[in-house]
């Protein structure tokens, strides 16, 4: 389990470090996606208040070292933590990925200009938001103490999440409701991105509660007893 790696490598330098900057590049896509979100539905310019693709560039470079030094590490000391090291692995993907899906977020701000109204599905929208905007929390506290009850709401709560957003996505794209091309447009790819966010923050909390194998996956019922 991830609760054990984390306890082992902490006691190690190299390792704990990689750790840490994990925990950086997953609290700089949180703001990344906090002002991506702003700027497409708050701002009427679609401003952005701070670089986000700067801060894309970080979570990229991070990745790379943080891939570099697991792989010194697993060839130089215990090979026994190679799956936890591929775990962490794991993980710096799922970040990265979340990075690239709040640029996407950023784009569509800087496209559409004004400030995007869901009109009629305006409440679920902002439903999802709220849940996307709390599993970054939980996830960003469950994370570095591997806190499996924490990260089980991420979890257990994702489903809803991923069905209330496909859900205003095909109905969009079917064309069942009143908006221009460019709002049903924007509207259909946000709430696809919305759905990739959480889904990456649903993956990184699986490999807390889960073993490597059922990484991404529902966890069993017999494991969480």
């Amino acid at each position: 389990m991830f609760s054990e790696f984390i306890k082992v490598w902490k006691k190690k330098n190299l390792t704990s470090e990689t750790v840490d900057q994990a925990l950086k590049m997953l609290m700089k896509t949180r703001e990344m996606f906090v002002e991506s979100v702003w700027s497409l539905r708050e701002s009427d310019t679609g401003e952005l208040r701070f670089d986000v693709y700067k801060h894309d560039k970080f979570i990229n470079k991070f990745e790379r070292d943080i891939r570099k030094k697991l792989m010194t590490h697993l060839m130089i000391f215990d090979k026994s933590e190679i799956i936890s090291g591929l775990t962490l692995a794991s993980v710096v993907i799922d970040i990265e990925r979340i990075g690239d899906y709040t640029k996407n977020i950023a784009d569509l701000a800087i496209q559409h200009k004004n400030k995007l109204s869901a009109g009629e599905f305006e409440e679920a929208l902002v439903s999802i938001e709220s849940r996307v905007k709390d599993f970054f929390e939980w996830t960003i506290k469950a994370f570095p103490e591997s806190d499996v009850e924490l990260a089980r709401k991420v979890v257990n709560q994702y489903k809803d999440v991923s069905r209330d957003s496909a859900i205003l996505d095909n109905t969009l794209v079917k064309g069942e409701c009143n908006f221009s091309i460019s709002d049903a447009v924007t509207l259909a790819l946000y709430a696809r991105f919305l759905k990739r966010v959480a889904a990456h923050l649903y993956n990184i909390c699986t490999s807390i509660v889960n073993p490597f194998h059922r990484i991404g996956f529902k966890e069993k019922k017999k494991e969480i007893e």
